[in-house]
């Protein structure tokens, strides 16, 4: 149950925070959109421990605020091969093994490669993420497998 009050927090705060518009029936209508995407959510039971297995905790943030830099350093070294004159670009396909059998941590490693710029998940197959890099250091940072072991390590 509380996942769920989570997810209704979650649409209520989106929604004040896009909207920018605070009238009244325009809060009564986001108030009624967030109720009724909260209706379908827990009729369906879309967050089960089976479908979302993950638990907020503080894990989960570091995580986070790691990938948040590895984000931001990835796309200051892409901008920087971008605006180089020469485009020193190597592009090269490696397979990332996860070392979880969790399928949960195999979507999430394949997210987190994806955010993060000049790397992108192509398929995920039985543990084994086939990713694309733009650079060769890039693709070696993913096979030293750094993101691996911290998505690993997060528990639910």
């Amino acid at each position: 149950m509380s996942r769920i009050l989570v997810v209704l927090a979650a649409l209520i705060a989106g929604w004040l925070l896009w909207s920018g518009l605070y009238k009244p029936l325009l809060l009564f209508l986001g108030a009624f959109s967030c109720l009724l995407c909260f209706w379908l959510v827990r009729r369906i039971d879309y967050f089960d421990e089976r479908t979302y297995p993950l638990r907020f905790s503080f894990g989960l943030l570091g995580y986070w605020f790691w990938l948040g830099r590895q984000i931001v350093s990835s796309s200051l070294d892409v901008t920087r091969i971008v605006l180089h004159p020469r485009l020193p670009i190597s592009p090269r396909v490696v397979d990332i093994k996860s070392s979880s059998g969790q399928p949960f941590h195999h979507v999430t490693l394949g997210n987190s490669i994806t955010l993060t710029p000049g790397t992108l998940s192509l398929d995920v197959y039985k543990g084994v993420i086939k990713v694309h890099a733009l650079t060769e250091a890039g693709a070696e940072e993913l096979l030293s497998g750094e993101m691996d072991r911290r998505v690993s390590a997060l528990r639910y």
